[in-house]
């Protein structure tokens, strides 16, 4: 039987995730006390209920309820579980939370103290993950991708791994899903150059300027070996994406035009990606 345990920070997606399991033929339940996991397997499994695929949702609401989640999942004996734990960045939390205006979980607090407590609460659940996922910068479609990934798919193969790319610009902060930053600005800076100072980096004229320098095709030849060195010991460690930050002063030339040759370089690798420039 296999047994998928949806779990991790409200707001970062586990409804959507739970809508896509059912879509893929699990039967799912929400909001369940991890005390009632084992009884809910032993029903489908010896009731003739004929279901070998089951889902749950399991967070805070539960309160008290998580302690000794752990000590269930032990009993889990002759189950194909794996545990997802969703996750995102407590800027892009704060936006969802304004855009739907629902309260969070831990109501009697701020948003921001909310999520601070929350991830407190669920800090052992999440070293217990199988898999977990950034949805910052992600589209519904794209985590119900990965989702069904997950599921039907090689979750060790490369073609699994997701690498998000972005761009920014130092002086408006480092995101703060970024797994890996690199500073650009040790690059000659296009802003200095009349013609180029009000085209971005995603100009022709701007990412040649910026390419032909001898030190970025140093980072360049340099950058790519290591992410390929690297990536495998992050699948290992059950991350089914990495988030790389690109940074230069203002995020308008040197971080785009990098970002997007490393994104264009990955590909050509095999490597699944998306890229987003956050302060264009």
């Amino acid at each position: 039987m296999q047994l998928i345990i949806v779990t991790g920070l409200s707001g970062a997606g586990k409804s959507n995730a739970l809508n896509c399991l059912e879509d893929l033929g699990y039967y799912c339940i929400d909001n369940m006390p991890p005390a009632l996991i084992v009884n809910f397997v032993d029903l489908l499994r010896f009731n003739k209920l004929e279901m070998d695929k089951a889902a749950v949702c399991i967070d805070v609401r539960m309160g008290d309820f998580l302690k000794g989640f752990d000590k269930q999942l032990e009993k889990l004996t002759d189950v194909d579980c794996r545990i997802v734990y969703l996750e995102a960045s407590d800027e892009a939390l704060i936006r969802r939370y304004k855009e739907t205006r629902r309260n969070h979980p831990l109501s009697d607090k701020s948003v921001k103290e909310g999520i601070s407590e929350e991830r407190a609460m669920l800090a052992r659940t999440r070293t217990l993950a199988d898999y977990i996922i950034d949805t910052s910068n992600m589209k519904t479609a794209k985590l119900k991708e990965t989702i069904k990934d997950i599921v039907t798919g090689d979750e060790n193969g490369q073609q699994n791994f997701i690498i998000n790319v972005s761009s920014f610009g130092y002086k408006h902060g480092i995101p703060l899903e970024a797994d890996i930053v690199f500073d650009m600005r040790f690059i000659p800076n296009p802003y200095y150059v009349p013609s180029l100072k009000e085209l971005t980096g995603n100009s022709k004229k701007v990412s040649s300027y910026v390419l032909k320098q001898e030190v970025t095709q140093v980072f360049l030849d340099s950058v790519i070996p290591l992410l390929e060195k690297l990536i495998p010991a992050y699948m290992k460690e059950g991350k089914y994406n990495l988030n790389i930050a690109f940074g230069c002063t203002g995020g308008h030339h040197r971080s785009v035009a990098s970002a997007n040759e490393v994104v264009m370089r990955l590909k050509d690798k095999g490597f699944r990606t998306t890229i987003t420039h956050r302060d264009l």
